[in-house]
């Protein structure tokens, strides 16, 4: 396959997975406004390019909460992956491993956290929701923590579930093959028997604690060692309230745009949590990322670093571990072009300077 950029992906996956499935992947909430907004803002942030530096050597190297890891670009939670390759989360880890970053396994996976863990080294996350049934929450955490497993994070913006419309149309369910194997064992309100007949949006509704807040943020740091990294927050008075609840990091996302639709895009976002975080602990976001620019952009606006979630999943579905790898590798060579052509040779080079947004626009504007 001969594959250019990321984008390219999609087209492929689209060809080769069925509507129920590519839908799934693919739809955001409701209009889907800020699904395409999360791509469309970023190409309204331009870059001042610094010229005659000596870009001969240019790092990409970073560390997420102390450990260290090849490029600023990880891999977010997504979902149900052996739907899109039969290798599912078993080839993403993989692929993670082999190009030095993080993976975050998805709660939803098909394949287990210990079966994760069993592919070889490699910095993991476990994604996790606070389920009514905390029993369900500490096991899971204990068998990540076993698993070697490096942080949790939760996802702090489901409640309950986005109006999905492409999956309500489409009736879905979980197709037989499938299996959420991080529950097998737990009794996950008969969840097979559930899925078939109500869909999966009715099972994980009924699991999912609408009654969770920043106290049991604080709950979470008692049954666990791991830091916590919080995903979801999208407003500066969150930000303090999650560093107020002693949370390791801050992940600014809109959940790929499926849950609430008219929120902005994660991109316009980054910039007033990082300012609200005042360097107390790293900020990083995920929603939208698809070119090295895109990463580029998010470093100047003060993220830690990225997550990207359909690009693995469409390149899965298209290739495979290759596919995942390949992406990985065009997004670290891409960022490593646009830093030499901006004039940074490590990230730390990279400051607010380097780009230019709507809300600046006075700031740079000709004296007349």
């Amino acid at each position: 396959m001969n594959i250019t950029n990321v984008n390219e992906y999609e087209a492929i996956a689209k060809e080769k997975l069925s509507k129920v499935i590519y839908d799934y992947y693919a739809s955001g909430a409701e209009d889907q406004w800020t699904l395409k907004e999360n791509r469309n803002a970023f190409s309204r942030i331009l870059l001042r390019p610094r010229i005659l530096i000596d870009v001969s050597k240019i790092d990409l190297t970073t560390t997420v909460l102390g450990f260290k890891i090849s490029m600023p670009i990880m891999i977010a939670p997504t979902a149900l992956q052996k739907m899109a390759h039969p290798e599912g989360e078993f080839a993403t880890a993989r692929a993670a491993s082999a190009a030095d970053t993080i993976m975050t396994l998805s709660s939803w996976a098909t394949s287990s956290i210990e079966e994760v863990a069993s592919t070889g080294p490699g910095i993991r996350f476990l994604q996790l929701y606070l389920f009514k049934d905390r029993n369900m929450v500490i096991k899971l955490v204990r068998r990540a923590a076993n698993a070697g497993f490096k942080a949790i994070v939760l996802t702090a913006d489901s409640p309950v579930l986005g109006r999905r419309e492409a999956g309500i149309k489409n009736r879905f369910t979980l197709p037989s093959y499938v299996r959420l194997k991080n529950f097998e064992g737990m009794d996950l309100e008969n969840s097979d028997k559930q899925t078939k007949s109500s869909g999966h949006i009715s099972t994980v509704n009924g699991l999912y604690d609408q009654s969770l807040t920043w106290k049991d943020v604080k709950w979470l740091q008692t049954i666990t060692s791991l830091p916590i990294l919080v995903k979801g927050v999208l407003t500066a008075e969150d930000t303090r309230l999650a560093i107020q609840a002693g949370v390791a990091g801050i992940i600014v996302s809109n959940h790929g745009a499926r849950q609430l639709d008219y929120v902005p895009a994660t991109i316009m976002a980054v910039e007033e949590v990082v300012q609200a975080a005042e360097g107390r602990v790293p900020v990083f976001m995920d929603g939208g990322v698809r070119r090295g620019t895109d990463v580029f952009k998010a470093l100047a606006l003060g993220a830690s670093g990225v997550f990207i979630g359909r690009p693995v999943v469409f390149s899965l579905a298209a290739d495979g571990e290759a596919g995942v790898r390949k992406v990985l590798k065009m997004l670290h060579d891409e960022l490593e072009i646009i830093m030499a052509l901006c004039g940074c040779c490590s990230l730390k080079d990279i400051t607010r300077d380097h780009v230019v947004t709507e809300w600046d626009r006075p700031r740079i504007a000709p004296r007349l």
